[in-house]
């Protein structure tokens, strides 16, 4: 993973200002969802990754220093990590937790820990 968890890595194809709504994320052994929302912010960039039915409706926070590639042409993101990470990773609200460092945080610690593929 990158030392800022929360910045794109240069190699992913990533542009500022692309609009990644909609774009389908892949984990290291599986599709996980989609796209609900991202910010470009620097050291605040990050995927809100809406599950669906695979976490029963959960979201989740993806710091973008967990993604390897951005596929623009397939509208498709790949991330280093396996399903169950992001299963484990810590819950998340996006009404509350969008904006809260201390939470922020937590997940940079969880995916910069021993939780990584």
């Amino acid at each position: 993973m990158s030392d800022n968890i929360w910045g794109y890595r240069p190699a992913t194809g990533h542009a500022a200002g692309t609009d990644l709504i909609g774009y389908k994320v892949e984990a290291t052994d599986g599709s996980i969802g989609k796209v609900d929302k991202h910010s470009d912010d620097v050291h605040s960039s990050y995927l809100v990754v809406d599950t669906g039915v695979w976490i029963f409706g959960k979201h989740v926070l993806l710091p973008a220093g967990t993604v390897t590639t951005i596929d623009q042409a397939e509208q498709k993101i790949y991330v280093a990590l396996t399903k169950d990470q992001i299963k484990d990773s810590p819950e998340f609200d996006k009404d509350k937790h969008i904006g809260d460092a201390g939470y922020h945080e937590q997940v940079g610690t969880y995916y910069q820990g021993g939780h990584r593929a």
